[in-house]
């Protein structure tokens, strides 16, 4: 009886910590209703109009939900496009009270996102930059701890090694339009008649990182996650 009773008691002193964990954890997040609010109804508004190269708002809600549930606060976007994945990013980030760092290079769509991160309430949360991705993102000092890769895909490899020394531990690569060919989903390694894309390169490369562990979520456009596990 006295085995089940101690048991018990370290059990639910467990359960306790366990809790208290989440509650502190939980109390960490900024609240802001109104903000949700108007960025819901945005997003509701404009949900049949994110076509410009932009990501399924699936995928859009998962980029938020990591960041929430990592609490990340400095992340970088490599293809704003006209920002659909951006007011996810920086929706997260409100909570968090961290900051988006977006780049585009087109100055059509980067107005366009301009507008949009203003009609969703979250520009105070973006520092959205018109530049060449490829120059800049070298130039960038950091750290981040969150970095979403949506431009072109032929550089991918090239954004992720530029930005690995600049990504902490804890942190998360992320990349869009990955699609897990090794599965034999997608026709097998390579893809038909052994053509490798930029995306093929660069997730054969992260996942030869001994230091990153990567998954690949195909619920929507294809998104790799890969999270920094260690310095080297």
């Amino acid at each position: 009886m006295k085995k089940n009773n101690s048991f018990l008691s370290i059990t639910c002193f467990v359960l306790f910590l366990a809790m208290v964990s989440h509650q502190a954890w939980s109390q960490t997040l900024k609240s802001n209703p109104d903000l949700d609010e108007k960025v819901k109804k945005f997003l509701n508004d404009n949900s049949r109009r994110w076509y410009d190269m932009n990501v399924p708002s699936i995928d859009g809600q998962l980029l938020h939900d990591i960041i929430v549930k990592n609490n990340y606060k400095n992340a970088l976007e490599i293809g704003t496009s006209t920002g659909h994945s951006g007011i996810w990013i920086a929706w997260a980030l409100s909570k968090t009270g961290g900051k988006l760092i977006t780049i585009e290079i087109d100055p059509g769509r980067h107005r366009e996102a301009l507008e949009n991160f203003k009609q969703a309430g979250l520009s105070e949360f973006i520092d959205a930059r018109l530049a060449n991705a490829h120059t800049l993102v070298k130039e960038l000092k950091g750290p981040f701890d969150f970095v979403f890769s949506d431009a072109d895909k032929d550089w991918y490899k090239n954004y992720f090694i530029d930005m690995d020394p600049k990504l902490k531990v804890g942190g998360c690569f992320t990349a869009h339009n990955i699609y897990d060919r090794s599965s034999g989903s997608f026709g097998g390694r390579g893809g038909r008649g052994g053509f490798r894309s930029g995306q093929d390169e660069f997730l054969e490369y992260v996942r030869s990182l001994s230091n990153y562990e990567t998954t690949v979520n195909n619920a929507g456009g294809g998104l790799s996650i890969s999270y920094k596990k260690s310095a080297k």
